[in-house]
């Protein structure tokens, strides 16, 4: 993972909680869900740690989510 790209992947992973929440999911039932462990879907989550996501992984959780993949890359100014 590039560095410059940092701030993009907190926000993805901003989003990916965002829309978990909002689906009344935990982390241990994504991860599950698409066959990763609570401990991964914690660090692409956490504010404080940058943690690079492929697009496989990203299309699985927008699928388990029901989120158009697009919507994880509308970030916040």
């Amino acid at each position: 993972m590039k560095t410059i790209y940092q701030y993009e992947y907190l926000q993805l992973g901003l989003k990916i909680a965002y829309y978990r929440k909002l689906r009344g999911l935990t982390q241990e039932q994504l991860a599950e869900r698409i066959g990763r462990t609570p401990a991964f879907i914690g660090h692409i989550e956490a504010p404080n740690i940058v943690k690079a996501v492929s697009l496989d992984t990203l299309f699985d959780i927008a699928a388990e989510l029901d989120v158009p993949v697009h919507k994880f890359f509308l970030f916040d100014d």
